[in-house]
């Protein structure tokens, strides 16, 4: 499998998607999509592989160097490796669910690197290359996939919580977090990582408002792959996501989720004025989702060839690869060892898959409470003396 055989799918244009819409008469023929319009967002790298200059964001990337480049590049392509060989290892039944990045590599490589150690992560379910980024072995993520784990790995180790499948409610435990690193005078920052579907969801309001409110010194990063599960953006908002931080009192910004470089500094930028104390921003990535919403979604019931061929050319990985051939900063040998490292970590994920053992029936007792608790230990024997029951049933 080639890094550019899987490539993208294109997004339907979001209400108001362009700046100047705010706060004009909207009509329903407004806020139809416009197939011809592009919405203004921060781009650094085009989908041809161009760099452009940026006045505002172009020093946050200023002295990044072509090992760092390729670095990117390949955190890009292991990234759709593994999604890719996820993805099979459902379709075989080894997984019982997978949601596929597919499309978003760029937006989280770009936001995951620009992440410091001491800061701190809370994902949804699909941040696999922020995972990535953070230290989190790939084999890791599918333990609760394929039903063996709550999670698998130490969320303290890699500073980057567990995956949270309840819709935008990490972005109140992101908050809180950042609340508390406030108070303590640390600083680190904060980044939350939710979807265009979960900006619609209550938590993610308040959590706004406590953010702001509370000065908290959170990044609120919304991949907008502009159809949640099966919805476009323009049935969820009136304006662009980003628009929505004003009436918070923080700042938003709109960048191409397809650029890697771009969402690298606008990430930076970020980060930087959450550790600085200037307190809470959200960023929008504007970005596609190429694949299923999950392995249990059929996106041609909703979605348009057309629409897919679109965006084909707006791959990320493709763009960052033509940059790095337009600026000889990569040769072929490191294409094609970098092909080899793929195929070897596919190999490496189906393996360890295979392998995993079944979980301990009582490890659902543990971590509960951080010192114990007596119903706890209750429930733990009522279920030790119901395993028991089956082994007295066949010594009967």
């Amino acid at each position: 499998m080639t890094v550019e055989s899987t490539a993208a799918r294109t997004p339907r244009r979001s209400a108001g998607s362009k700046a100047g819409t705010t706060g004009t008469k909207r009509t329903r023929t407004t806020a139809k999509k416009d197939a011809g319009a592009e919405p203004q967002l921060v781009q650094l790298l085009t989908p041809e592989g161009k760099r452009v200059k940026n006045a505002e964001y172009d020093k946050y990337v200023a002295g990044i160097t072509p090992d760092e480049l390729r670095g990117l590049y390949r955190d890009m392509v292991l990234t759709r490796r593994f999604d890719a060989e996820a993805t099979s290892l459902q379709r075989q039944g080894e997984l019982g669910l997978w949601a596929s990045l597919l499309g978003q590599e760029a937006a989280q490589i770009g936001s995951g690197r620009a992440t410091r150690e001491d800061d701190y992560v809370f994902p949804t379910y699909r941040e696999h290359g922020v995972a990535w980024c953070r230290g989190v072995d790939p084999a890791n993520l599918l333990g609760m996939f394929r039903g063996v784990n709550n999670g698998g790995w130490d969320p303290n180790s890699n500073n980057f919580q567990l995956y949270t499948i309840v819709i935008g409610s990490q972005t109140l435990h992101a908050t809180g977090y950042a609340m508390g690193v406030a108070k303590d005078g640390a600083d680190s920052a904060v980044i939350a990582y939710f979807g265009d579907g979960a900006s619609s969801q209550g938590d993610v309001a308040e959590s706004f408002t406590f953010s702001a409110v509370y000065n908290a010194p959170v990044v609120f990063f919304c991949q907008n792959n502009q159809w949640a599960i099966s919805e476009p953006t323009e049935k969820q908002s009136r304006v662009p996501i980003y628009q929505r931080a004003q009436g918070y009192g923080f700042p938003g910004v709109r960048v191409d989720g397809n650029d890697v470089l771009g969402v690298l500094a606008v990430t930076r930028w970020a980060l930087e004025r959450a550790r600085g104390g200037e307190g809470p921003t959200l960023v929008e990535a504007f970005t596609y989702r190429m694949g299923a919403h999950t392995t249990s979604d059929d996106p041609t019931r909703y979605r348009g060839d057309e629409e897919r061929q679109a965006w084909e050319a707006k791959d990320p990985i493709l763009r960052l690869r033509r940059y790095l051939e337009a600026s000889n900063h990569a040769d072929e040998g490191f294409f094609e060892e970098l092909e080899a490292e793929s195929e070897a970590l596919g190999k490496r994920v189906r393996e360890a898959v295979r392998a995993m053992p079944d979980p301990d029936h009582f490890a659902i007792f543990e971590n509960a409470y951080a010192d114990g608790h007596a119903l706890v230990d209750e429930e733990r024997a009522q279920f030790a003396a119901y395993q028991a029951s089956f082994a007295d049933e066949g010594g009967n």
